[in-house]
């Protein structure tokens, strides 16, 4: 009787003695995030120092989007026997000179996807991949610094697709005004003399003009995720219908070494572009008659698009 009692008194300690080694370990977790915490937020301030301090500053963060599929007798589908596949690519590049009198930065951003689908029972089906989406603009802005918040600036904003009718339309927007940043991680572009320049073979549709541009771009770094946010707009003195504004917005979260995962969505309006577009489509023998589109009577539907794969920060 005494033996068993030793031994359920040596198994109650045993146990005991083991919970408080948890507790132990647990605290000297908590402790370790603590500390991991506080490192990664001397980190983050030290990183915008060193952003801050005069010189060039270089970088980019992108999304890689991939998946591929194939089908065999798959009889419950339209298409029993098939292959699909889809790759985007999205390029957000950076190069930023900041010197105490004043800056010049440079940004592109890069977005191309490619889709195929193959029916393998129609021999007449297009089974290579095309292009999808095709998005391509690159700035450049240069200001004076006035004060710690505002510039005397030109810029120079060049918009095109690189796949598909590249420069066909281009838009290149050319100006001066003030440059605001408030914050460091904000940059509001006012100017009152721009000129948009448009490139494009249809005369008629797409027509350059004087106007007013504006850019506000928002980029920031929080842990381990990484925002951008950039709104271009144009608005022409010569007709409302001249004007045009894209707004494209990316995240990315970094998980391992640099690999995460990323998003971006973009919009624009473009009333030259819907014309355009409405133009090529538009078939004066259709039956029943259709009207011929013009700027009074165009669809000018919301353009979007969005992107979800993995990211990587150079």
């Amino acid at each position: 009787m005494k033996r068993m009692l030793l031994i359920c008194a040596f198994f109650m300690s045993f146990i005991f003695l083991n919970a408080q080694t948890k507790e132990e370990l647990e605290a000297l977790k908590s402790q370790k995030e603590d500390s991991i915490s506080a490192l990664q937020s001397e980190f983050n301030a030290l990183k915008k120092q060193i952003e801050k301090y005069p010189g060039w500053h270089y970088g980019a963060f992108g999304t890689i989007g991939a998946n591929f599929s194939e089908f065999n007798n798959w009889y419950a589908q339209g298409s029993p026997n098939n292959s699909a596949g889809n790759i985007n690519i999205t390029v957000n590049p950076f190069a930023k000179l900041n010197h105490e009198k004043y800056f010049w930065y440079n940004t592109a951003n890069i977005n191309l996807s490619w889709v195929k689908f193959d029916d393998k029972d129609d021999p007449n089906d297009d089974d290579s991949y095309r292009q999808a989406t095709d998005v391509f603009t690159l700035t450049s802005l240069y200001g004076y610094k006035i004060s710690k918040t505002l510039a005397a600036s030109t810029l120079g904003e060049y918009r095109t697709t690189l796949l598909n009718n590249f420069n066909d339309p281009g838009y290149l927007d050319l100006g001066i005004g003030i440059t605001w940043t408030p914050i460091s991680d904000l940059v509001v572009v006012i100017h009152p003399l721009n000129y948009n320049i448009v490139f494009s073979s249809e005369s008629t549709v797409f027509d350059s003009s004087l106007g007013t541009k504006i850019v506000a771009n928002y980029a920031k770094s929080i842990g381990k995720l990484k925002l951008k946010s950039n709104l271009s707009m144009f608005q022409s003195y010569k007709s409302s219908d001249l004007s045009n504004w894209t707004w494209t917005n990316t995240f990315a979260y970094e998980v391992w070494k640099g690999i995460g995962l990323g998003f971006e969505f973009g919009l624009r309006d473009n009333k030259q572009e819907a014309l355009n577009f409405a133009l090529d489509n538009y078939d004066p023998s259709a039956i029943p008659a259709q009207t011929e589109p013009t700027f009074d009577n165009v669809d000018n539907d919301l353009q979007t698009y969005w992107t979800f794969g993995l990211s990587y920060a150079f």
